[in-house]
């Protein structure tokens, strides 16, 4: 089930001046900033909690991964929205049953969470991730 927006991505150039306006913007410290790596989607990203959601920020590792190549064609921007559910998985089964096609298999994303996207042809060019939290329940990855 799908219970609440985890978070929005933005694709940025450079993570740190990102981070700074973002923080800014957003009245808390760098402190309040969890940054990983995910070397299987060639990218770093930095999460900023905004009540029960939180702000991602991605900038890529390289010039070959998603995020390089979305900000290669679109520019600095949003990347997707994720709903967090209790099973990725069955959501992905679930949107395929409507039409939506999930872009491939669900994989590993940030802080180790289940991923999966849908394809943002079918759903109003918003490409849309499915993120199952740990079994931790950690809110930040």
């Amino acid at each position: 089930m799908i219970d609440r927006i985890d978070h929005i991505a933005i694709a940025v150039e450079n993570l740190d001046n990102a981070i700074d306006t973002w923080t800014k913007l957003l009245g808390c410290s760098r402190s309040a900033v969890t940054i990983h790596e995910v070397p299987s989607e060639k990218v770093r990203a930095a999460f900023i909690a905004v009540g029960q959601t939180k702000i991602e920020l991605l900038e890529p590792l390289g010039d070959d991964g998603p995020i390089a190549k979305f900000l290669s064609k679109n520019g600095e921007g949003m990347h997707h929205i994720a709903l967090a559910t209790d099973d990725a998985a069955a959501e992905a089964e679930r949107a395929a049953a409507l039409g939506i096609t999930p872009l491939g298999e669900p994989s590993t994303g940030a802080g180790g969470k289940k991923i999966v996207f849908l394809h943002p042809r079918q759903t109003n060019r918003v490409l849309v991730e499915f993120v199952e939290p740990k079994p931790d329940h950690s809110f930040i990855p």
